[in-house]
């Protein structure tokens, strides 16, 4: 795209962001972000009210666009009012969503040797090899060079990975076979896996459709992209009881919880654990008997309530009660009146105090 046909707000929000060091694919993001904005409130992004920001979200929402596609809008818009327009106060109006925590997708060691098998041309089972064996992101294989191969100290250098940060990952002695007769093969100069241009590496689409064409050649029927393999190369290293510190490191994570969830689909260490079930031993002593004698049929009303003498604390026999001593209804009708009429003044006040304004929330 030619700098004329670019207008002077982008172009300051694309300065914007290169002063910030964003990458490219961020500043792809942005812009998109803010271009579908200004195309739905048809107008400038500039003249843009704190509402449309809200009509906007709510516009996205009800097209049930996925929760990064969200957050990456609310993202570009935010940069774009906050520092491009100096507006901070037009962020608030933009609410992040938070994404569904679902399981990485795993392929079993056979399911891989199965992929790697079907890929087809030396190429493609190098990539793929690669992927799997050095748990690499598909962005980071595309951006790999010749240079980067040490054969000396078996270790591959991944540069300017996500993060910008600089890390090594093993080479294994079979991977180090494959590459050499890869390069052989297509004598690549510069990048290990140029593209159509050799002065190009190779676009990361392709080489996401190298990794689904071997699946569908396999039949799996598992959901498999390039980043499947880097779950795969995670887990498996897990389940064999490599120290998780060292996984972070040769996958490049920067806090250790995004390395811990693949415990959760490391199934030979979860298959291990043995069950809080399997450890309950038997009972040696035999529970207590249920009493042999039947609950007898008694009355605890207080003896004071039916005019009786009080002295006695235990239950009433109801059928010696009624067949031995009248009972002083007289005395009892009184206190029962006095207290209904008790009942009947505090419910009287209860009901008042309800029907007061400030109790009606």
């Amino acid at each position: 795209m030619s700098s004329t046909s670019i207008s002077p707000l982008r172009q300051r929000m694309l300065e914007d962001m290169k002063i910030r060091g964003y990458t490219a694919h961020t500043q792809r993001d942005y812009v998109r972000a803010v271009a579908d904005f200004a195309q739905f409130i048809n107008c400038s992004p500039d003249w843009a009210e704190p509402e449309d920001l809200r009509r906007y979200q709510l516009h996205l929402a009800n097209q049930g666009v996925s929760p990064a596609t969200m957050n990456s809008r609310v993202s570009g818009l935010r940069f774009f009012f906050r520092v491009t327009l100096a507006r901070p106060s037009f962020g608030s109006q933009l609410a992040t969503v938070r994404g569904e925590n679902r399981l990485p997708e795993v392929l079993s060691p056979e399911e891989v040797a199965l992929l790697l098998h079907c890929a087809g041309k030396l190429k493609y089972k190098a990539i793929l090899s690669i992927a799997y064996g050095c748990g690499l992101r598909i962005s980071e294989i595309a951006n790999l060079k010749v240079a980067d191969i040490d054969a000396a100290r078996m270790l591959i250098r991944v540069e300017q990975g996500k993060g910008r940060t600089d890390r090594y990952v093993m080479l294994a002695p079979d991977l180090l076979e494959l590459l050499q007769a890869w390069w052989r093969q297509a004598r690549p100069m510069g990048w290990l896996f140029p593209g159509r241009d050799p002065g190009q590496p190779i676009a990361t689409r392709q080489l996401d459709r190298i990794c689904k064409q071997a699946a569908a050649m396999a039949g799996l029927e598992k959901r498999v992209s390039m980043h499947t393999l880097r779950h795969s190369f995670a887990t498996h290293l897990l389940e064999n009881k490599t120290d998780i510190r060292v996984i972070q490191a040769l996958l490049g994570h920067r806090k250790m919880d995004t390395t811990a969830r693949y415990t959760r689909v490391a199934t030979k260490i979860l298959r291990s654990v043995e069950s809080p079930l399997s450890l309950l031993k038997p009972p040696t002593d035999q529970p207590p008997p249920f009493p042999a004698k039947p609950w007898m049929f008694s009355c605890s009303m207080p003896r004071t309530f039916l005019g009786l003498d009080a002295e006695s604390s235990k239950p009433v026999d109801a059928m010696r009660l009624l067949s031995s001593q009248p009972v002083n209804l007289e005395g009892a009708s009184a206190k029962v009146g006095a207290r209904l009429e008790a009942t009947a003044t505090s419910g009287a006040l209860m009901a008042d105090t309800e029907r007061r304004p400030e109790n009606l929330f």
